[in-house]
């Protein structure tokens, strides 16, 4: 029987574990990326390239979904602060301000309740949606999700507490 191939960089890390979190690595990944499919592709293709190449080294210290998720986060926030100095940068020499690609609102999430929920995530600070779309809708723990988000248990406790007060009360006012 022939055993799964793993990568050369990253010896604990199969190819088959990757397969196996594609789906919920993609769908991370459209998170970090307001919806924008093109956008999280990129950037799940560069998390991979990070693991191939041994940029991104998996020791085994967390599960390698909380791992990839992690990896994920800090690619999309080095994203984001790179458009931010573009746009910046922009300003500073007087050229016309053009929206980044990937930083609009997001795509409408659907009709009625799930269109609602989603205005009213995306009227959450970065780190509670994050926090929150973690333990949500990737099933995370709380422990984990701050694991992903490179913030201590704390903090992340703080967040996903003021978070679901927050979005409580939005889902609330619509109502």
């Amino acid at each position: 029987m022939a055993e799964t191939p793993t990568l050369p960089a990253n010896p604990r890390v199969s190819v088959a574990e990757l397969e196996a979190l594609h789906r919920d690595a993609y769908s991370w990944a459209l998170t970090r990326c307001q919806q924008a499919r093109a956008d999280a592709a990129d950037l799940l293709q560069t998390a991979y390239a990070r693991l191939l190449d041994g940029s991104a080294r998996f020791d085994g210290q967390s599960s390698l979904r909380t791992f990839l998720f992690g990896v994920i986060e800090r690619l999309a926030r080095e994203q984001r602060r790179r458009e931010r100095l573009r746009a910046l940068l922009l300003l500073r020499f007087g050229a016309a301000l053009e929206p980044a690609p990937g930083m609009g609102v997001a795509e409408s999430a659907g009709s009625g309740e799930q269109a609602r929920i989603a205005a009213a995530l995306q009227a959450l600070s970065p780190r509670q949606r994050g926090v929150l779309e973690l333990v949500f809708y990737r099933d995370c723990s709380i422990e984990e999700a701050a694991a992903v988000m490179g913030i201590p248990v704390g903090t992340a406790r703080t967040h996903y507490d003021r978070g679901k007060k927050s979005l409580a009360a939005s889902l609330r006012d619509l109502t």
